[in-house]
C-alpha cells in the first residue's frame, strides 16, 4: 500500500511540475483560451461541445444504410439480442478503453504511445486508415450534396425512365434466343454473358447521370465535373468547421449532430402515415423476427461487427476528441451515454426507413425483401425511388440528403481533426500557431486525393477502399490495441491511471472492465478476425469484380497501414538502451522527455 501511495504522490508531483513549467512557456494561441485547464492544447469549450463531437463522430452512415439492413437479414427483432449483447461486452469496453486513454494522455493517437513506445506505430497505423478512409468519406459527402441539389426539381429526375426501364429492377435470361423472365424459376442456369438486367429510374439515374459510371476499376474515363465540384463544397465546409479546431467545429456540431434526429423523426411519423408501412416494420423487427437466426453463428458474428464499427473502435477519433477533455472528466458516463445513443439511433433510424420502404413494396406489390438494400443501394437507389412516390416528393428527399449530408460531416470532421491533432501534437513548435494553414492544406489535400473517386470510375475505387482499409484492418488494430494498454503497459496500471482522474473506484466495478479488457473483448475480437479473414471474397461492385492489379492494390493499402506496427516496434527494438522488456515498458523519465503536454507526463 505504501508503494502505491508513493507511486500516486510521485504522479501527482511530475503533474504538477509539468503544469507549472507549460504556464511558463505558454504563449498567446487564438486556439486557446484563458480559462482552459490545458494551456498548451486547449480543451472543449463545454461537456455538450465534447459529447455532441463524439456522437456526431460515432453515428455515421453504417447506423443509416447498415444496421437496418442487417437486423432484416438476421432475425429481425431477435437481432437486438446478439446485438446488444456485444456493445455491452465488446463495444462499450473498448470505447471506455480508448476515452480514457485519450483524455488521461491529452495527446492525439501517436503521442499516446510514447508512454509504450514499441506500440508507437500503432498510432501511425490508425492515422494511415483515417487518412484513406477521409478520403473516401469525403466522396461519399459529395453524392449527398449532389442529391440534395437534384432534389430541387419537381419532378424529381430519379423518378422517370431515361431509356427503357422497370419500375422495379428486373432480371431476364437470354436462352437460345428467347428472352425469359424468372429464369431461375425454370431451373435454369444463365451464362453471366446472357443476362438482360432492366433497372429501375433510380438505379437509371445513380448509375447513368450521377456517377456516369463506366464498366469496371480498368476504364477510368474523365473526372465527372459535377462530383468533383460537390467535393470541392464539402472540403470546404470541412475546412470552415476546423479552422479554429474545436473551439470552432464544437460550435458546428450542435446543428450537425442533431439534425439529424430532428428528420429521420419526420420521415418517420410520415412514413408510419403510409399505406404498407406496417408491412415493412414487422418485416424489420415486428413480427416477422425469426429467434432460431440466434442459432447461426453469422448472425453473433455480423452483431460484433456493427458494434464495432459503429462506434468508430481503433480508428483515432475517439482518442482524439477525448483528448480535449478536461482531466478530472467523467469520461465514464460520458462512454456509456455515446454507446447507448449510438445504438438507439441504429434502431431508430431502421424504423424511418423500413416504414417508407413497405410503402414501396405495397405499391411495387411485392414482397418487402424485394425493396430493401444497404449501402449504396440504399441510400441513392431504393430510398429515393422511395421518396419520389410520396406528395411533395423534394421535400422528402431534401431533408433525407441533408441529414445524410450532416451526418456524414460529423465523421469527417472528427477524421480531419485525428490528422491535425496528431500534426500538432508531434511539431508542436512549427504548426500550433498555423493551424490555420494547416487545416486549409490537409483538406486541400485530401481533395486532391478524391478526385480519382469522382471519375466514371470512381465508385469502384471507393469501394476497394472500403472493403481492404475500413474493414478487418481496423479489428488488428483495436486488437493491438488492448495488448498495448493492457498486457504491454499494464492493465491496472491503467486502472490506476483512470482512478487518478475519477477517484477511487471499488473492486467489484473494475471486475467487469478487467474481465472485458483483459479476456472477453480481445477473444471476441480474434473470433471475427478469423472468421473475416476466413470468409474473405474477393470484393465486387454489383457484380462487377475487380482487375487483378485493383485486387493487388487493395492489399498493399491494407499491408500498408499495418506494417507500421511492426516496423517502428524493430526500430524502438534496435534503439533500445537496456532489455528488449524495457522498450516496450515505460519510465517516468521517458514519458517526460517525450512531450510537454500535461497529462503525458503522468502515464506510467
Amino acid at each position: 500500500m505504501a508503494d502505491e501511495e508513493e507511486k500516486a504522490e510521485l504522479r501527482q508531483g511530475i503533474r504538477e511540475m509539468v503544469e507549472d513549467r507549460q504556464a511558463d512557456l505558454w504563449e498567446e494561441d487564438p486556439h486557446v483560451d484563458d480559462g482552459d485547464e490545458n494551456h498548451e492544447r486547449g480543451n472543449w469549450s463545454s461537456k455538450k461541445e465534447y459529447i455532441l463531437s463524439t456522437i456526431g463522430y460515432a453515428v455515421g452512415l453504417g447506423n443509416i444504410w447498415r444496421f437496418p439492413h442487417l437486423a432484416y437479414k438476421n432475425g429481425g427483432g431477435a437481432f437486438l439480442i446478439p446485438y446488444f449483447l456485444m456493445l455491452v461486452v465488446a463495444g462499450i469496453p473498448l470505447f471506455f478503453l480508448e476515452t480514457a486513454l485519450g483524455q488521461f494522455c491529452s495527446q492525439g493517437p501517436v503521442n499516446v504511445w510514447r508512454a509504450v513506445p514499441i506500440m508507437q506505430g500503432l498510432g501511425i497505423s490508425m492515422v494511415m486508415v483515417t487518412l484513406m478512409v477521409s478520403i473516401y468519406y469525403n466522396v461519399i459527402i459529395s453524392y449527398s450534396v449532389y442529391y440534395m441539389f437534384a432534389s430541387f426539381q419537381s419532378p424529381l429526375p430519379w423518378s422517370g425512365c431515361l431509356t427503357n426501364c422497370s419500375n422495379t429492377t428486373t432480371v431476364y435470361c437470354n436462352v437460345s434466343g428467347v428472352v425469359v423472365a424468372n429464369w431461375t424459376q425454370e431451373n435454369t442456369t444463365c451464362p453471366s454473358s446472357n443476362i438482360i438486367k432492366v433497372q429501375s429510374p433510380s438505379e437509371q439515374y445513380w448509375n447513368q447521370v450521377a456517377l456516369q459510371r463506366s464498366s469496371g476499376l480498368d476504364e477510368t474515363g474523365p473526372v465527372v465535373w459535377h462530383l468533383a465540384l460537390c467535393l470541392l463544397f464539402t472540403s470546404m465546409l470541412v475546412g470552415a468547421a476546423l479552422i479554429k479546431g474545436i473551439k470552432s467545429s464544437g460550435k458546428v456540431v450542435y446543428f450537425t449532430a442533431t439534425f439529424p434526429y430532428v428528420v429521420i423523426l419526420i420521415l418517420l411519423i410520415r412514413g408510419v402515415t403510409l399505406e404498407g408501412a406496417r408491412d415493412g416494420i414487422e418485416y424489420y423487427i415486428g413480427s416477422q423476427s425469426n429467434l432460431t437466426k440466434l442459432t447461426e453463428a453469422q448472425v453473433w458474428k455480423d452483431a460484433a461487427t456493427q458494434t464495432f464499427f459503429s462506434l468508430s473502435i481503433a480508428w483515432g477519433g475517439v482518442m482524439t476528441l477525448a483528448s480535449y477533455n478536461n482531466f478530472h472528466n467523467n469520461m465514464f458516463k460520458d462512454s456509456i451515454v455515446v454507446c447507448l445513443t449510438n445504438a438507439g439511433t441504429s434502431v431508430f433510424a431502421g424504423f424511418a426507413i423500413f416504414s417508407i420502404l413497405g410503402h414501396m413494396a405495397h405499391i411495387y406489390k411485392v414482397p418487402v425483401g424485394e425493396v430493401v438494400k444497404e449501402g449504396f443501394g440504399l441510400a441513392f437507389i431504393a430510398y429515393p425511388d422511395a421518396l419520389s412516390k410520396l406528395p411533395i416528393s423534394p421535400l422528402w428527399s431534401f431533408l433525407f440528403f441533408f441529414m445524410i449530408l450532416t451526418v456524414g460531416l460529423d465523421s469527417q470532421f472528427a477524421g480531419i481533426e485525428v490528422i491535425i491533432t496528431c500534426v500538432i501534437d508531434t511539431f508542436p513548435k512549427v504548426f500550433k500557431s498555423r493551424r490555420g494553414l494547416l487545416t486549409i492544406s490537409l483538406c486541400s489535400f485530401v481533395y486532391l486525393l478524391g478526385l480519382p473517386c469522382v471519375t466514371r470510375a470512381g465508385i469502384y475505387w471507393v469501394t476497394l477502399i472500403d472493403q481492404f482499409v475500413a474493414s478487418w484492418v481496423l479489428l488488428f488494430l483495436g486488437l493491438f490495441e488492448i495488448i498495448g494498454v493492457c498486457y504491454i503497459y499494464g492493465g491496472n496500471r491503467f486502472i490506476k491511471d483512470i482512478e487518478m482522474m475519477l477517484g477511487n473506484k471499488s473492486f467489484i466495478f473494475w471486475l467487469w472492465w478487467r474481465a472485458c479488457w483483459f479476456f472477453i473483448s480481445p477473444c471476441i475480437i480474434v473470433v471475427i478476425l478469423i472468421w473475416s479473414l476466413i470468409k474473405f471474397e474477393a470484393p465486387t461492385y454489383e457484380g462487377i469484380p475487380f482487375p487483378d492489379w485493383g485486387l493487388a492494390l487493395g492489399w498493399c493499402m491494407a499491408l500498408g497501414c499495418l506494417l507500421w506496427i511492426p516496423g517502428i516496434a524493430v526500430y524502438k527494438l534496435m534503439r533500445a538502451e537496456g532489455s528488449p522488456q524495457k522498450s516496450g515498458i515505460p519510465t517516468w523519465m521517458s514519458i517526460e522527455e517525450s512531450g510537454t503536454q500535461k497529462n503525458a507526463a503522468t502515464t506510467g
